[in-house]
């Protein structure tokens, strides 16, 4: 007769194997059977998830770290836009009231942040906020941000109209407009959740929009405009309804969401949406009301999500990312042209001056340049082709990219665990889950390279947790750090008539290239 002590120890040794071999140790895995045929017609699969990302306030993209985040994740992701709020803050100093009352523009930080973005490869998406405080009727009505910005409507309208169209006609002769044409002007930032003072929230932030619009368009009909910024999917239809009656240009629809937003202010229901599922299921409800709109081929930018707003480190921080991220474009595809993760770097000071490299920040790279887990299964899932061929599964993305090599991204969801680790061995966890894969019509020779992300592969803040969480750590800490978050080197799978098995532990994300 075995102990059980000698049971418990046998346990515990299997344990570490797996956390070793990157498999949770758990009941006998589920299969999922993916049959896949190589050379189907397909359909086309943009890479809407990654074209934009959003950051903090628009005085920090002068900075080194900023631009040294914005080249990694641009190396990564071959992103196009950046978002950021505050173009108009008083720290970028653009508006000065003498005191005669004359009003002057200093275009000279707005001209450096422009030219750093563009000087690497990046365009702006310009959020035009908050309101200058020499152009606010309430000095103090200052929104709880650490930075403390504005958010007032305007004083005096006109005063407003002409800011915008000198800062339009700037951008014009310094860029040209063919430039300035290709870039996105985005009115405001949520007015609907108290990033907007004017009251009735509605009806001010539409008089709002509609001088900025039309400000902007009499500079040139080619500068393109939208809004309403709202978080939580909200307004769509009442705004494009109000731009229809009052015949206000409109050029796309914006809107913000999270995964933990909850169902009653998102759809004003009581139902239980869980993460995984809420941010689509808001670009869903408000893709149908554009549909449904005057504007029915509009197109539909969320420019921000995210799987959490509220600085979570077992969510943002960990490897629960990469399979929420896989889902989240499997659920979203066709549904939306451009949407922004927010955000690409944790050079942000929303909450203030960042204590902790891994405090649940929204960022894909924590401060000292560390990789998170989120910025690898970004990299990851850029590998994925632009043709999305069928499968039955929610746990599977198979596509094929133009020269005809197929990328599948396969992941096990599993909701977060702990309130900072992203994973305690022995804490239940959920099972392995193992993918057997049959594809059809592929050329002889074939060999699968697997990337994997997971608790052993590019997971820093398992080192973190390891150290103790130290809220400033040592440069060598850091250098250990870095190191442990880069992305995993592939392994190399034998394909057997075009036959294979991947398994994938919880929290798990592969990708595979069949080349």
């Amino acid at each position: 007769m075995i102990r059980p002590t000698t049971i418990r120890r046998l346990l515990l040794s299997v344990c570490a194997v797996a956390l070793i071999t990157g498999n949770a140790v758990a009941a006998a895995p589920d299969t999922v059977h993916l049959h896949v045929d190589a050379q189907a017609q397909g359909t086309p699969f943009p890479h809407f998830w990654e074209q934009m990302f959003g950051s903090g306030r628009a005085s920090l993209a002068l900075r080194d770290d900023y631009r040294k985040d914005l080249d990694a994740v641009h190396r990564a992701t071959g992103f196009s836009y950046i978002r950021f709020h505050g173009i108009f803050d008083d720290d970028v100093g653009l508006v000065r009231r003498s005191p005669d009352g004359a009003i002057s523009y200093n275009f000279s930080y707005v001209d450096q942040i422009y030219d750093g973005l563009l000087e690497h490869h990046i365009k702006p998406f310009v959020e035009l906020s908050f309101m200058p405080p020499a152009l606010s009727s309430d000095p103090k009505a200052l929104q709880e941000f650490w930075y403390h910005p504005n958010i007032a409507p305007p004083k005096n309208y006109a005063e407003w109209d002409a800011m915008i169209g000198a800062f339009a006609q700037h951008l014009v002769a310094r860029y040209g407009i063919d430039e300035v044409a290709s870039w996105y002007f985005e009115v405001w930032n949520e007015p609907n959740i108290g990033f907007w003072a004017g009251r009735p929230a509605q009806s001010t932030y539409f008089t709002l929009y509609d001088h900025t619009a039309r400000a902007l368009k009499a500079v040139s009909p080619r500068i393109r405009v939208g809004g309403p910024s709202t978080a939580q999917a909200a307004w769509a239809t009442a705004f494009l309804a109000h731009a229809k009656h009052d015949n206000v240009p409109v050029d796309f629809v914006s809107s913000h969401v999270y995964g933990d937003d909850t169902a009653s202010n998102v759809f004003h229901t009581s139902e239980n949406i869980p993460r995984r599922d809420m941010v689509c299921r808001s670009v869903d409800k408000v893709h149908k009301e554009i549909a449904a709109s005057p504007f029915p081929h509009l197109p539909l930018i969320f420019s921000e999500y995210n799987a959490s707003y509220a600085n979570l480190p077992n969510v943002t921080d960990s490897v629960f990312m990469g399979p929420w991220l896989a889902n989240t474009i499997r659920e979203c595809a066709g549904k939306v042209q451009i949407m922004s993760y927010w955000a690409f770097s944790d050079v942000f000071e929303e909450q203030g001056v960042v204590r902790n490299p891994f405090y649940g920040g929204f960022g894909l790279i924590a401060a000292d340049r560390i990789d998170k887990p989120s910025f690898n299964a970004f990299a990851m899932l850029h590998k994925l082709g632009d043709t999305q061929l069928k499968t039955g599964s929610d746990s599977a993305l198979v596509t094929r990219r133009a020269d005809g090599t197929v990328v599948l991204a396969l992941w096990n969801y599993a909701r977060p665990v702990g309130k900072t680790a992203s994973y305690t061995p022995g804490e239940p966890h959920g099972a392995p889950k193992r993918f057997s894969i049959d594809v059809k019509h592929l050329a002889a020779g074939v060999r699968a390279t697997v990337w994997r992300l997971d608790e052993t592969h590019g997971n820093a803040i398992a080192l973190f947790d390891r150290m103790g969480r130290p809220d400033s750590p040592s440069r060598k800490q850091i250098a250990q750090l870095r190191a442990a978050g880069k992305l995993a080197a592939p392994e190399q799978v034998d394909v057997r008539k075009g036959k294979f098995e991947i398994s994938v532990p919880p929290q798990g994300l592969v990708v595979v290239e069949l080349r």
